[in-house]
């Protein structure tokens, strides 16, 4: 068992939060239900007193000496917790770390932590995503439901800095020519390009994507510019504007989009690194030449009403929460919606992967890397 950066003290042995211990038989006992999670120890029918103790309330040394006083002898205890912890159904409880919380955001975080444990294969009882998604900062562009799911799905998940930043859209007929709408969009393209600051209005408990008490997610009020989050999600088709920002600044930002009865997550845009939002329009370009028009003429504009019903804006919600969630956890496998786009397409139930390489008639992975 390990200490994630040598940051957490008083570590106790716990059977992994969300494993729930079963008897096969008399002498063996699987950790977990799922074959694809559980473990199963074989000789356990006059050791299994041990793991009552196993929940966090006693370190190492104490767990044996209790399991001695319940005849268990100190080598196999020893043994139990070796096999827990290299089966990885054995966290190093961080004591210290859980009970800073306080006890009502205890609870809440709970069935969190203990996903974030299984899922990225920590061993700290989720201390380790705890610490970043507190520290984590997460701004959503974008109006409507989908941006709000996905800010309250962040902020249930732990991550104490979200802020809603709203986008104006406008609906209803093109308004330009093709040829101004062309004209259009040979400007948006330009380098040089000044972002749009987004304004939006004051929604609950949280101010510039700064946390407040409670875990509550805030809409902005009258910002001079929007501050650098550590994470930018972009509901629909953003502006040139905002997408020259995110590039400049280096912003990691993950793009999400519910209309036409089609959720799409993605890219997930690392700037300097994979590819970016501008990649893909050049990409659909050379399989569609009028593509750019197109573009010119849906830029800022939505259908109204867009065709999205509850089930696929949760679906999307849920999918592009998951992978912020895995970028701020730093999860040691690259995220799919990286180089990518993750589509689901109604009546379907399948989300399927469409690959977007970065580009070198694009530049974009020519700038520092972020």
């Amino acid at each position: 068992m390990s200490v994630p950066g040598g940051t957490l003290r008083d570590v106790r042995p716990a059977l992994k939060a969300g494993l729930l211990p079963v008897w096969r038989d008399r002498e063996t006992v699987q950790i977990g239900i799922d074959p694809r999670r559980a473990v199963a120890l074989t000789g356990m029918g006059s050791a299994a007193p041990v793991l009552a103790l196993l929940d966090g309330s006693r370190d190492r040394g104490e767990v044996i000496a209790a399991a001695l006083e319940l005849g268990v002898p100190e080598l196999v205890t020893d043994r139990i917790l070796t096999v827990l912890a290299v089966a990885g159904a054995l966290d190093d409880f961080p004591v210290a770390a859980i009970r800073a919380l306080a006890p009502g955001r205890r609870q809440q975080l709970g069935a969190e932590l203990a996903a974030a444990a299984l899922a990225r294969g920590h061993s700290d009882a989720g201390a380790t995503a705890l610490a970043r998604r507190d520290a984590a900062s997460v701004r959503v562009f974008g109006p409507g439901r989908l941006a709000t799911a996905i800010a309250d799905i962040l902020t249930t998940s732990g991550v104490s800095h979200v802020a809603i930043s709203d986008l104006v859209r406008r609906a209803g007929p093109p308004a330009r020519t093709p040829a101004a709408a062309r004209a259009a969009e040979d400007r948006t393209s330009q380098p040089g390009d000044t972002p749009a600051v987004p304004g939006g209005r004051r929604s609950r408990g949280r101010v510039a994507g700064r946390a407040a008490p409670g875990g509550e997610c805030r809409k902005d009020e009258g910002e001079a510019a929007p501050p650098v989050p550590d994470l930018a999600i972009v509901t629909g088709r953003p502006g040139s504007g905002l997408r020259a920002w995110l590039m400049r600044a280096g912003v990691p930002h993950l793009t999400a989009a519910a209309e036409e009865a089609i959720g799409v997550v993605g890219p997930l845009v690392r700037p300097g690194r994979t590819a970016c939002l501008r990649c893909l329009d050049i990409t659909r370009a050379s399989l569609d030449p009028a593509w750019p028009l197109i573009l010119a003429q849906v830029a800022g504009r939505t259908a109204e009403p867009p065709a999205c019903d509850a089930a696929l804006a949760a679906a999307v919600a849920a999918q592009a929460a998951a992978q912020a969630l895995g970028f701020l956890d730093r999860s040691p496998h690259a995220s799919p919606a990286e180089n990518g786009t993750l589509e689901l397409v109604l009546p379907g139930w399948q989300w399927r992967r469409r690959s977007w390489p970065p580009l070198a008639a694009c530049g974009c992975c020519q700038l520092p890397a972020a």
